[in-house]
């Protein structure tokens, strides 16, 4: 693998009126929408170094204000493994579906892609792309979020406690906070 592109673009927007505060929210889109997608990236390569990141943070098709939420963002990430991330995320973009989301991972000898269907938030294909082919590797109707609801209330209903991992959260917030960091200073200028 030597690249990636992640989208999250969500035509509707956040629901409560806090999300546009910064002060309450600490962020706009990124923070809401990109945080899943700098997680994925991380996480496919065991969280590795970030030597740099990048991003630019719009509001209203211009640079945002450092009083002001983002509602589109895009960065970029260099990871220590060699691999280049391309991130894009956005509240309220004309999408024509409620959301895009895809995740394509690039390698040389063959890519990956999921990609949801027709604007869900749950239904996704994935596929194997080698040159100019595609293969379907899975595809809806799948019930993955039945089943691992009913697994989970099974473990619950059994006396399991949570025993999930909590690797990569730091790692994450890191990147989220250069991202932020950085793109504040560009809009500056």
């Amino acid at each position: 693998m030597f690249a990636a592109d992640l989208t999250f673009h969500n035509a509707y927007g956040p629901q409560s009126e806090w999300f546009w505060n910064r002060e309450l929210s600490g962020g706009g889109c990124l923070i809401d929408l990109g945080v899943h997608l700098v997680d994925l990236a991380l996480w496919m390569f065991d969280f590795p170094q970030v030597f740099d990141a990048r991003a630019t943070l719009l509001r209203d098709g211009r640079s945002a204000r450092n009083d002001e939420v983002e509602d589109f963002a895009e960065a970029r990430l260099e990871l220590a493994n060699g691999v280049h991330m391309r991130l894009a995320c956005s509240w309220n973009l004309n999408a024509g579906a409620d959301a895009l989301i895809d995740a394509t991972f690039y390698g040389t000898r063959g890519s990956a892609q999921m990609h949801n269907v027709d604007g869900s938030f749950f239904d996704f294909t994935a596929d194997q792309l080698i040159g100019r082919d595609r293969v379907r590797l899975v595809s809806p109707p799948d019930s993955w979020g039945a089943r691992a609801a009913v697994e989970w209330l099974e473990r619950l209903a059994g006396g399991a406690r949570f025993a999930g991992s909590t690797n990569g959260l730091v790692e994450t917030a890191d990147v989220l906070d250069r991202l932020y960091e950085q793109g504040t200073r560009a809009t500056r200028g």
